[in-house]
């Protein structure tokens, strides 16, 4: 056999395994990766009923067993009917806190337009179908120190105690004020907004239509639960 021959054989030998263990790596990082999308997913769920604090950092098994514990995850027909987990056929995603098998809350995914792209998160409403219980965004492109302060505790936690519905128990959603809720807001609404972020009325502005459209179209489970009217399958 020729240099060049042995060359090229040499060569291809080397491709070939290189090949082989980038593939062998690419295979095992995509399952490390689809798992810390599902820890993430399942993390911000959790924070959007109390159950992981911001200041927390828990791992990603601890995470895993709080959910399994402490989250069922359904899918929700057009009347507010709960559909069984798993069940083969369409419906809304909504996933509930459960003590005791009752639902305590209620979570709803979030996804809204922003000013420069997509906004993904959880808001979670107490059992009596009318108060928020907490708010997460876990994906977003706004501004850092601007519309990016969507992801702050100190932003998230002014939902915790707020209304979808005005005082006569009609729907009216949550929003985000052009300032202090208390300086621009009439005091019968006071309990529907929280207050925006200076410099970023643009991004509490898409925040507050994304937000009524999901609340909206959850809103005959909403009801159901105002109603006293929700149970979860048996057997789930």
């Amino acid at each position: 056999m020729s240099d060049q021959l042995k060359s090229i054989v040499f060569t291809a030998v080397i491709a070939l395994v290189c090949s082989l263990l980038l593939t062998g790596a690419a295979s095992g990082l995509k399952a490390r990766k689809l798992r810390n999308v599902a820890v993430d997913r399942q993390k911000n769920i959790l924070k959007s009923v109390g159950l992981v604090k911001a200041d927390q950092k828990p791992s990603a098994a601890t995470i895993e067993a709080l959910y399994h514990a402490n989250i069922r995850c359904y899918a929700m027909a057009g009347t507010g009917q709960i559909l069984a987990a798993h069940a083969d056929t369409a419906g809304l995603p909504v996933c509930f806190y459960v003590k005791q098998d009752k639902p305590e809350a209620y979570i709803l995914p979030v996804d809204s337009r922003g000013l420069w792209g997509k906004i993904h998160g959880y808001m979670a409403l107490e059992n009596d179908g009318k108060t928020v219980a907490g708010f997460s965004v876990y994906s977003h492109n706004e501004t850092p120190g601007l519309g990016g302060e969507i992801e702050k505790p100190w932003f998230q936690k002014n939902f915790v105690g707020k209304k979808i519905v005005d005082e006569r128990g009609n729907f009216v959603s949550v929003g985000i004020a052009k300032g202090k809720v208390a300086e621009v807001i009439a005091k019968d609404r006071q309990n529907n907004y929280v207050d925006g972020i200076s410099g970023a009325s643009l991004t509490g502005k898409f925040l507050t239509g994304g937000l009524k459209e999901v609340l909206q179209e959850y809103e005959p489970l909403s009801k159901e639960f105002r109603a006293g009217a929700v149970s979860l399958p048996a057997g789930s």
